[in-house]
């Protein structure tokens, strides 16, 4: 996803008390290489990587921290959530960084100095990590919420929210991207992640009570309805909406009264792959629920293909 200005390139943490395995995962596991190893063997992803690569990609971390840190500040009133923060710093996001359909490994090129989407093959892309934090500060996660993502992709953006939430959903349309993708979170401990192959544009109706939070890491061309639909009442809808392959999209922030009546936020500019299946081969429905009018879009910033 891409911000304008420099658009958001997608294409994609109280002191309330962190998660569980939050706090597992920071406190009483080691990240060395050969965890990493480990993990991407039984991720079904073997490679190899020698001890001052690992290194060396653990030193630039601290940078990217301290990016992530001054990019939210710059574009939340001075307020870097500190959940977010917390939740990156647990994250290995070298893990994430692996071409499906290559069989590559892309490890040697996280926490880069300039951020940019990295491809994982089948049309999809890892997010640049700004577009990333910006998009999970946007989400405003707590620890007691239940949220969807549409367009799993590497797997991180999902993986980095559950790190602050108590349940995570991901939909992936791509087959060969999805059914290999399912297999990286439970080498990490990440039990609270549930994701499947399927359609997006129908959200995942099956989860009793909706979700907190809905987050779309592809463009759409309108809202589809289900998504909308499975919002909790004081709950939020995330959405590039665009053109595919156009500048011109733009990030919604849909909320949801507790009388059920929506509301829509126009965000910053963004560029993202976009939402395929039913979206691409169905008009916009007829009587979709009714919207408060966009209210002037933020100063254009930067996004980018998620997940």
């Amino acid at each position: 996803m891409t911000f304008s200005r420099r658009p958001l390139l997608l294409g994609a943490l109280g002191v309330l008390a962190a998660p569980p395995l939050l706090r597992a995962q920071t406190s009483s596991t080691a990240w060395t290489r050969e965890a990493y190893l480990t993990a991407m063997r039984a991720s079904g992803r073997e490679t190899t990587i020698n001890e001052q690569t690992f290194n060396a990609i653990q030193a630039r971390k601290p940078a990217a921290m301290r990016r992530i840190e001054s990019y939210l500040k710059a574009r939340f009133n001075g307020e870097a959530d500190p959940a977010v923060m917390r939740a990156f710093e647990a994250l290995p996001r070298e893990y994430f960084h692996w071409n499906y359909e290559g069989r590559s490994n892309g490890a040697v090129n996280a926490y880069e100095s300039e951020p940019k989407p990295w491809g994982l093959g089948y049309g999809s892309a890892l997010s640049d990590y700004l577009g990333q934090a910006y998009m999970t500060q946007v989400c405003a996660p707590k620890p007691e919420h239940v949220v969807l993502e549409i367009g799993t992709g590497s797997g991180f953006q999902s993986s980095l929210l559950s790190r602050i939430v108590a349940k995570q959903y991901s939909i992936e349309i791509i087959n060969p991207l999805g059914s290999a993708v399912r297999h990286i979170f439970a080498p990490l401990g990440y039990s609270n992640v549930e994701s499947r192959v399927g359609d997006g544009f129908f959200g995942w109706p099956e989860v009793q009570g909706g979700f907190d939070t809905i987050i779309v890491t592809c463009a759409a061309q309108y809202v589809p309805p289900a998504l909308l639909q499975q919002i909790k009442p004081g709950g939020r809808l995330v959405i590039p909406i665009g053109q595919p392959f156009r500048r011109g999209q733009f990030l919604y922030i849909y909320t949801k009264d507790e009388d059920g009546r929506v509301r829509s936020r126009k965000d910053v500019g963004v560029y993202f792959i976009p939402m395929t299946g039913t979206m691409m081969n169905r008009p916009r429905p007829a009587g979709t629920p009714a919207v408060e009018p966009a209210a002037p879009a933020a100063p254009a910033t930067p996004a980018q293909p998620a997940g």
